[in-house]
């Protein structure tokens, strides 16, 4: 039945016969198809006739693009144009330079130029003659210095010009720190903002360090303060390609005088007339990559190779642009292919070019020699090989680099150990290079070093033996040049960029601080916080800091005359000069025992003539890992790490080693080390006391104190294994302590755990947590309350760390508690101490100014190996920054006295053979040491 609606019928009745009416409706189709196909074809033709056609010059002979070729061909002209250092004089303004911002003239400074005095030749200059501070005024209009003179008068200037009186004080340019990661690696150190390394592939030339900077990075703040204006942002050393770099000033944001806060507004160079590239040889790349039987390089031999590789393809890639451009400028219409452009093998391309200035992270003689090789064989220029601890044992090696000079060695002052590539470093490798026609630059690594005390490391330098001028160069000039700012930065003079520091004191003395500083010739901090210094006055180099003991003489008996100041505990002395005569270990007198006649008589016996001397207690390194480790980074040479079972320093020690010997060297005859919890930084377990003179644990009196104090650690590190979070671990030390209370007899293993707890809640052993943040410190106070309330005894707390203890000090003053500082001036690395003060211009003092006022017993500790060179020089800015809190003896006491004072333990101090004679004042940069006493029959005489 046929319903309406209904679906069709589905039988094979009622289907079509497969031909019919079917195959009649074909046909027609076909027809229509052919009809339709020639109407088409017709109109086409047609459409061709009555259409013009495209002018022939829009495609080439091979049906190219013209108009892309010839973008193509104007691409070449980039390409081949030669990279220059952007100008400085004829500039009427600085492409940085913000409409609105006053112009500056700073009146009565002590001006560093930079540069010698006109007419001096490149030999004197080269010797430091030429070089002096002038007394002059200097103006600031347009970003730029517009004039250095006498007297400029103020009725010359603009109306609006804000006037800054120098008050005779020291002026330079803007330090520049030629190797930083600020931004990229941010403090305080998260792992989500953690962005200098792109561990994807060894060879990654492409990767841009601007891409990964965090402009918000308070560090680049605190390095500003420090008289740093310019940084080179560098990628990291994982890669033995880890790509391009950025020139950066440390002005962003409104409060810095600039419109916003922009990354690219940072840039030094806004018209990026220079490219720049970082490279890395050696362990780095080795360890991050290698992996046996996968992939490389596992071997400097492998690195090699894969920098050649690398250099190979970018050469094919660089011939092949040339032979397009080169068949492009002969015409068009014949060229087969567009121009060849890979952003993969664009920088590379940029090296070869001469359009990229290159700095390498390299070490050991190995990593250098190959890669001077590599600047031979694919002709490309090095500006500088960075940590370069090496550079100076082979000068003529770096000589021989492609392009005619020689690169630069950005070095630390100090900082070695740390790995295996840092052992044989040396303080003096600045002077050895420069003693050899080459050029040292000193530089942060930031965070590795604080960049806000980079100057520091350049005066460090100058106290090893670096001229003064060169010392100066290597933070101003040096580094401007290298980078291709010679022009513009580095230099106090008409032309340059505005970067300005007004320091309180020489900057190359200690504790050196800036007023004011100036980029571009804006003030960059609003209300700087002052540091009063009765004596602004620069230092007249001393040139006998160049006199370098290579062997120090070993005397049983020596005397000392012009010794002008004691400042051994409880001696008291009112002579001007005094006579100091060391005989089989001991002081055998101080002043008016020998008569200067006696002194000149005596022919057997050597007779050093001092002009400034000072006779001071021997040094002590608190909380390092001197005396366990020889080498941090190799476990073959270290005790080891210590996070589950409790031990005893004085079982791991491992003495006569190149740590020790340094640290004897500079003073430091005294250690108290305990054993790395996890890393170093951290403890667990007892400290030792013992000489760094010792050759061995066995040798008599090595070991002054087995059992100095017990040791813990409430930092971050402490959340490890079953310690799942710092609460967990304060309530494991608390259970611990209450369980050792509660004891009611001794237990059989005297060296076990609770056996020295037994001790700490008796107040026999003083019990050290090391902690920077003011939450994990005040735990530990709550912790010592609760014993004590059990125990009715006094437990002896100290806080080895403590960055943020200024935030409690008056309740660690209450509760009785000392600080042992380390660092002594923390910059908020880690999170636990991400509110550390950071010193003027920015903060009104450091955690020890506050500890001092609170009456907090303090103490300085040992944070990195390297302090062992300069804990007179840290005690030094303690005094010199510290507005008259200390006597230069109290200071002192800082790094020797006051630790044996918290701890409860005798020093062995002059009595007992340990002291150092110096020349020249200890705080100061310029003193030496010549003599050091430690416990032994011989004093070591330099």
């Amino acid at each position: 039945m046929d319903v309406k609606g209904s679906p069709p019928a589905y039988t094979a009745v009622d289907a079509p016969p497969p031909w019919g009416r079917s195959r009649i409706r074909r046909g027609r189709a076909l027809r229509l198809v052919v009809i339709t196909c020639i109407a088409f074809i017709a109109f086409a033709q047609w459409r061709q006739i009555s259409s013009p056609s495209p002018p022939s010059q829009e495609l080439n002979a091979h049906g190219l693009s013209l108009k892309q070729l010839q973008e193509n061909l104007a691409t070449c002209a980039k390409l081949r144009k030669p990279a220059e250092d952007p100008i400085g004089a004829g500039r009427e303004r600085n492409a940085r330079y913000l409409d609105g911002h006053s112009p500056t003239l700073i009146k009565n400074a002590t001006i560093w130029v930079g540069e010698p005095a006109e007419g001096t030749s490149a030999e004197d200059a080269r010797k430091g003659k030429g070089y002096d501070w002038i007394n002059a005024d200097v103006y600031l209009e347009y970003g730029l210095i517009k004039e250095v003179g006498s007297s400029i008068a103020e009725s010359r200037i603009a109306a609006d010009t804000i006037v800054f009186n120098a008050q005779g004080r020291p002026l330079t340019a803007g330090i520049i720190d030629m190797h930083s990661h600020a931004g990229v690696g941010p403090l305080p150190e998260l792992r989500g903002y953690e962005d200098s390394n792109e561990v994807s592939s060894d060879i990654t030339p492409y990767v841009r360090s601007i891409d990964g900077f965090h402009p918000y990075d308070h560090q680049i703040e605190v390095i500003k303060s420090g008289g740093v204006t310019t940084s080179l942002i560098l990628p990291g050393s994982a890669n033995n390609m880890g790509g391009e770099a950025f020139v950066i000033k440390h002005a962003t944001g409104k409060s810095d005088g600039r419109n916003e806060t922009s990354i690219n507004d940072m840039l030094a160079d806004p018209e990026r007339n220079w490219r720049f590239m970082k490279m890395a040889c050696g362990e780095n790349p080795k360890r991050v990559y290698g992996k046996s039987g996968e992939h490389g390089p596992t071997s400097r031999m492998g690195e090699s190779w894969e920098f050649r590789h690398a250099f190979e393809q970018a050469t094919q890639y660089v011939r092949e642009q040339d032979d397009w451009c080169e068949a492009a400028a002969a015409g068009l219409q014949n060229v087969k292919r567009y121009l060849r452009q890979e952003i993969r093998w664009n920088s590379l391309g940029a090296l070869l070019r001469d359009q990229v200035r290159l700095n390498t992270h390299c070490y050991t003689i190995p990593d250098l020699e190959a890669f001077i090789e590599h600047t031979n064989e694919f002709k490309f220029k090095l500006r500088a090989f960075h940590h370069a601890h090496q550079t100076y044992m082979v000068p003529d090696v770096l000589k021989r680099a492609y392009g005619g000079e020689p690169p630069a060695s950005a070095l630390f002052s100090e900082s070695m150990w740390y790995k295996a590539e840092a052992f044989f470093a040396s303080e003096h490798a600045g002077k050895y290079l420069w003693d050899n026609g080459l050029t040292p630059i000193y530089v942060s690594d930031n965070p590795v070093l604080n960049a806000q005390h980079v100057v520091f490391e350049a005066a460090k330098a100058y106290r090893h033996g670096l001229p003064y001028h060169v010392a100066l160069a290597s933070v101003t000039t040096a580094p401007a040049y290298r980078l291709g700012f010679g022009k513009r930065l580095g230099k106090v003079k008409a032309g340059f960029d505005a970067d300005i520091v007004v320091w309180d004191s020489d900057p190359l003395s200690v504790g050196a601080t800036p007023v004011q500083v100036w980029i571009d010739g804006t003030a960059q901090f609003e209300d700087p916080v002052e540091l009063h210094k009765p004596d602004a006055k620069v230092m007249v180099p001393d040139e006998k800091l160049a006199n370098i003991v290579e062997k120090p003489e070993l005397l049983d008996e020596v005397i000392f005359t012009g010794v002008s100041h004691v400042l051994l505990p409880g001696v008291e002395s009112n002579r001007q000069t005094h006579t100091v005569v060391f005989s089989k270990g001991k002081i055998a007198c101080i002043g008016a025992c020998v008569r200067e006649r006696d002194v000149a008589s005596r022919s057997d016996t050597t007779i050093i003539k001092l002009e400034n001397g000072y006779l001071t207690d021997s040094l002590t390194a608190f909380g390092s890992t001197v005396g366990l480790n020889a080498i941090d980074a190799e476990k073959e040479t270290d005790n080891g790490d210590n996070a589950k079972i409790f031990s005893r320093a004085e079982d791991g020690l491992r003495l006569d080693d190149t740590k020790l010997h340094t640290a004897y060297k500079y003073g430091v005859t005294k250690a108290i080390s305990a054993p790395k919890f996890r890393g170093a930084g951290t403890h667990y377990g007892t400290s030792a006391g013992f000489l760094t003179g010792a050759t061995s644990a066995l040798e008599k009196g090595a070991v002054f104190a087995s059992d100095v104090a017990v040791h813990y650690t409430l930092d971050q590190a402490a959340k490890t294994g079953d310690t799942t979070s710092i609460s967990v671990a304060v309530g494991a030390l608390r259970r611990k302590l209450l369980e050792a209370a509660a004891l009611e007899e001794s237990p059989a293993d005297a060296y076990c755990e609770a056996a020295f707890l037994a001790k700490v809640v008796n107040g026999s052993l003083p019990l050290v947590i090391t902690a920077q943040s003011a939450d994990s410190i005040s735990s530990a106070v709550k912790v010592k309350a609760t014993v004590e309330a059990v125990t009715n005894s006094t437990l002896r707390l100290v806080i080895l760390g403590g960055a943020e203890s200024w935030l409690v000090a008056d309740q660690l003053a209450d509760a009785g508690v000392g600080v042992i500082l380390s660092p002594l001036f923390s910059y908020a690395t880690t999170w636990d101490q991400r509110r550390a003060l950071t010193g003027a211009p920015l903060t009104n003092g450091t955690a020890i100014d506050r500890l001092l006022d609170a009456g907090v017993p303090v103490a300085v500790g040992v944070n990195q190996d390297f302090e062992v060179y300069d804990l007179g020089l840290q005690a030094g800015i303690v005094y010199k920054n510290g507005g008259g809190r200390l006597s230069e003896k109290q200071a002192l006491g800082l790094v020797s006295g006051n630790i044996y004072k918290l701890l409860g333990v005798k020093q062995p101090g002059a009595a007992e053979g340990h002291f150092v004679i110096h020349e020249g004042n200890p705080l100061e940069i310029g003193s030496r040491v010549k003599g050091v006493a430690g416990g032994r029959r011989e004093m070591t005489v330099f």
